[in-house]
C-alpha cells in the first residue's frame, strides 16, 4: 500500500475526494451601518457593512465561490413578538440582495435563511405563545419571509427553522407567485446544538434567547434514524437540496443521509467548529491550513456535495495558490 504514498504525484493521482472552489458557500453576516465590524467569538469574521458589501461579493466571485449564503444583523428596535421585519419587502435582507444582484447579476447564486430567530424579540425560530413555539403559525410567516426574499432576486431560500411541514408550504407559495425556479435548500437534519453560541452572538440574538433552548424543534443529537425521517418527508414536499447541521460531529449523519437519498447534500461548519480550530491555531496548537483543509476533506469523503464555512475566503485563496 505505501507505494501509492510515496511521491506527492502519486498520492494525486489515486486520491478518493478532492476539495475545490466549487464546494465552498461563504455564509456572510451583514449589518445596516456602512463600517464593517468584527465579531469577538468568530475571530477573522466581520459582520459586513454596506462599504465593504460588494468588495466581499467581488472577493467571492475572483475566488469563483459559486454561492454565499447572508444572514442579517437586525436592529434590536425592530424585533418584536411576531417577527414581521422578516416579511418586509425592504428589509436589510432584501435591500442586500437587490443591490449584489444589481452589480454582479447571476455570477454568483445568493441563499437567504428562511428563520424568524434573527427578527423576533424571544430568539426563536418561530412565534411563540406561552413558552410554546407554533408550528403551522410559524409556517405562514415563513412563506411570506420566502416571497419577499425571492422577490428581491434571492437564488435559493433555505428554511433553518426546523418547522413541521413548513417545505411543502413554501414550495407552493413560492410557485403560486411565479417563483418556480427558485430552489429550496432545506435544513433538513439540524440539531439543537451546543455548537451555535458565536452565531447567535453575530446575529445579536443570542440576548434575545437568554436561557432558553430550541430543543422542542430541533433535532436531539442522540437522533440517527429520526435524520432520515426529516430528511424523506422534506424531499416529499420539494426540497431541491438537504442539509446537515452542525458538521464534523455529524459526519455519521451526512454519510447516511447521503448514502440513502443520492440528492444534492450539504453540511454546514458552524460557528461553533470555526472558533474552535481559529482558537486553536492562534494558540499554535493546530497548524491553521493543513487543519481546516482536513476537515473540509472528511465533509467531502462522508459526502458532502457543498460545504457551509466560514473559512470559503481564506480556503479559496489556498486553493487558488495551487492552481
Amino acid at each position: 500500500m505505501r507505494r501509492h504514498r510515496t511521491h506527492e504525484w502519486s498520492r494525486r493521482m489515486v486520491q478518493e475526494s478532492n476539495l475545490s472552489a466549487s464546494d465552498l458557500i461563504w455564509p456572510l453576516f451583514v449589518i445596516d451601518q456602512p463600517k464593517s465590524e468584527p465579531i469577538s467569538s468568530l475571530p477573522g469574521v466581520n459582520r459586513v457593512g454596506s462599504n465593504d458589501l460588494l468588495k466581499t461579493v467581488e472577493q467571492a466571485c475572483r475566488l469563483k465561490i459559486p454561492a454565499i449564503a447572508i444572514f442579517p444583523v437586525t436592529d434590536n428596535s425592530l424585533k418584536t413578538e411576531d417577527a414581521l421585519e422578516a416579511t418586509n419587502p425592504d428589509n436589510l435582507i432584501c435591500r442586500t440582495v437587490r443591490e449584489i444582484k444589481k452589480s454582479f447579476g447571476n455570477e454568483i447564486g445568493l441563499i437567504c435563511d428562511v428563520a424568524l430567530d434573527p427578527y423576533s424579540s424571544h430568539g426563536q425560530d418561530g412565534l411563540m405563545r406561552n413558552g410554546v413555539i407554533l408550528n403551522d403559525e410559524t409556517i405562514a410567516i415563513l412563506c411570506q419571509q420566502a416571497i419577499v426574499q425571492a422577490d428581491a432576486g434571492c437564488d435559493i431560500v433555505a428554511p433553518s427553522d426546523m418547522m413541521d411541514g413548513r417545505i411543502g408550504e413554501i414550495r407552493d407559495a413560492l410557485d403560486d407567485q411565479g417563483h418556480q425556479s427558485i430552489q429550496i435548500m432545506s435544513y433538513a437534519a439540524k440539531y439543537a446544538s451546543s455548537f451555535y453560541g458565536p452565531f447567535r452572538d453575530a446575529v445579536g440574538s443570542a440576548g434575545n434567547l437568554g436561557t432558553g433552548d430550541k430543543k422542542t424543534y430541533q433535532q436531539s443529537p442522540s437522533q440517527t434514524d429520526e435524520a432520515l425521517h426529516e430528511v424523506a418527508l422534506d424531499l416529499l414536499e420539494g426540497a431541491d437540496s438537504v442539509m446537515v447541521k452542525p458538521g464534523m460531529p455529524y459526519l455519521d449523519i451526512l454519510q447516511r443521509v447521503k448514502e440513502t437519498f443520492k440528492v444534492p447534500t450539504f453540511v454546514y461548519q458552524v460557528s461553533g467548529e470555526y472558533a474552535m480550530l481559529t482558537a486553536a491555531a492562534e494558540k499554535g496548537w493546530l497548524d491553521k491550513r493543513s487543519t481546516v483543509m482536513e476537515s473540509l476533506l472528511a465533509f467531502k469523503r462522508a459526502g458532502a456535495d457543498g460545504i457551509l464555512t466560514y473559512f470559503a475566503a481564506e480556503v479559496g485563496d489556498w486553493l487558488k495558490s495551487q492552481d
